[in-house]
């Protein structure tokens, strides 16, 4: 499957890297190495995994010199094992030098984000169960975090608060605080929450609840929300709270919301938490906590460049 990579929404960030690493040029390099001189390089796995940011890399090497060839060996999203080349790089040496640590910094990590979902990934199936990412990410990474999360198979959750409203516990704490609302005494909290956001939101935004016990499912499934969050429920719980959602006679004229589970999902468990029926299962270690595919570039020094 293609995933579309919109390359102006990754310009600030190639930019940024180019400050913080080039910046007024590097030394080494200029002083070292000749002008008129042309390499190859290749890039090679050191380790099994799945490979995110090619395209990247190819549009980051653009942005130094556009005599910079990169030809991908592989495709974006193909699994490779140790030792085998992913791409390579042909041109100035100066430039290859130069841009070689930004290169495999994005393409090192978005493959490690690849890998780890992919991984989260596999562990469930054949169930219907949706791998899905959280907003912890890397300030200013977030767009191709969530793009290499899509690489590795995964799907996408809201990409920040601007595109889908998510009620959490301290959204319910401080209005159960009535500092900001009053809330009738027959109708929740949620329900309020909920019947707000329906008003107050265009059409077409999703509202979610996070829900902590079955009385806050209950209230949720009353508000007609569009997906019910599990927050930090164990399996016995998450089965219990899924087997409500299911049994609920719908008092809406919309679907039964979606269901999600969130909050200590591991590799060693994920597949307890998705043999519970919930439809989504939200993984934020896939990049908060994940660690970066070991990727090497090897320059060719052959004169047959």
């Amino acid at each position: 499957m293609k995933i579309n990579l919109e390359f102006k929404k990754v310009d600030t960030l190639i930019r940024l890297a180019i400050q913080e690493d080039i910046f007024t040029g590097d030394i080494t390099s200029n002083i070292l190495i000749p002008d008129n001189l042309v390499v190859k390089g290749s890039f090679v796995a050191k380790e099994n995994g799945i490979i995110a940011g090619l395209p990247v890399v190819e549009y980051f090497f653009s942005k130094l010199n556009k005599g910079i060839l990169l030809k991908q060996k592989v495709k974006e999203g193909a699994f490779v094992k140790k030792g085998e080349t992913i791409a390579e790089v042909r041109g100035s040496a100066k430039t290859v030098l130069t841009g070689e640590r930004i290169a495999l910094n994005f393409l090192q990590r978005l493959s490690g984000i690849a890998s780890l979902t992919k991984k989260f990934v596999d562990r469930i199936k054949p169930l219907k169960t949706s791998i899905m990412d959280t907003r912890k990410t890397v300030p200013g990474w977030r767009y191709l975090e969530k793009y290499a999360v899509a690489v590795g198979g995964g799907v996408n959750h809201r990409m920040g608060l601007y595109d889908q409203a998510l009620v959490k516990d301290n959204h319910l704490d401080i209005m159960r605080s009535k500092l900001l609302y009053d809330v009738p005494a027959n109708v929740s909290v949620i329900e309020r929450a909920v019947s707000i956001l329906k008003q107050e939101t265009k059409k077409g935004i999703l509202i979610e609840v996070e829900a902590r016990n079955m009385d806050e499912v209950k209230d949720a499934l009353k508000s007609c929300v569009d997906v019910i969050l599990f927050d930090n429920m164990n399996i016995k719980q998450l089965k219990k709270a899924v087997k409500l959602v299911k049994g609920w006679k719908a008092v809406c004229k919309a679907r039964l919301p979606l269901t999600e589970a969130s909050g200590n999902i591991t590799l060693e468990n994920v597949r307890l938490v998705a043999q519970t029926g919930v439809d989504r299962i939200s993984v934020g270690a896939i990049t908060h906590s994940v660690k970066a595919m070991d990727i090497s570039l090897e320059i060719n020094l052959s004169k047959n460049v």
